[in-house]
């Protein structure tokens, strides 16, 4: 038990592929007092990630990319999202490197200067991971084309738009991805900051 009232009696690997499913038998404290009975839950353990909206202050564009998710099609949904820039945090790396990294990968482009936006849970209630959220300046000039990892099958395509555009297409439902509604909203909020700055 720990001090905010958890108590694990077993964890056992579930499943092991290209994620893992861990099993965990706990109790935990209640609001009410006391505590709640016996209960099973499975989390999916696929590591933490960081990623990056690359963010050009002069000519005020972002850089995003598209490609094919599949749990976007199982949900029902189209399944080429757009996002932004993110990586799988690897053993011995900070954030920072995966999002340069993740961003001349993806995006054909260079960072120079990071903000750190935010780390968060994306959905606590089935998996551990978070997600280190930053942005990014980028030079968005000559942005453009398909990018991506051979060896790790990506098909990525790349575009550079107006910030204007991309906020809309927030509100129209065209943008669905968390990291990449998250990162433009707060954009919204720092941009006249960021453009003097940066600048």
């Amino acid at each position: 038990m720990n001090e905010k009232g958890l108590e694990i009696f077993e964890t056992i690997e579930a499943f092991k592929g290209y994620f893992r499913i861990i099993k965990y038998r706990l109790r935990h404290q209640l609001f009410a007092g006391g505590w709640s009975r016996e209960i099973t839950r499975e989390v999916f353990e696929r590591g933490h990630a960081a990623a990056l909206l690359p963010y050009d202050p002069v000519l005020d564009t972002v850089v995003l990319i598209e490609q094919f998710r599949i749990g976007a099609h199982v949900a029902g949904h189209d399944p080429w999202l757009i996002e932004i820039v993110a990586g799988i945090i690897e053993e011995g790396e900070s954030p920072e490197d995966v999002v340069r990294r993740e961003t001349m990968e993806e995006a054909g482009c260079k960072v120079s200067d990071i903000i750190h936006i935010s780390t968060y849970l994306p959905s606590a209630g089935g998996t551990s991971e978070t997600v280190s959220l930053f942005c990014g300046r980028v030079n968005a000039a000559d942005v453009g084309g398909i990018h991506g990892c051979d060896d790790e099958d990506e098909d990525i395509r790349v575009m550079a738009l107006p910030f204007a555009k991309a906020l809309a297409m927030t509100e129209s439902g065209e943008i669905a991805n968390s990291a990449a509604l998250i990162s433009l909203q707060w954009l919204a909020l720092n941009r006249d900051r960021l453009r003097q700055e940066w600048r």
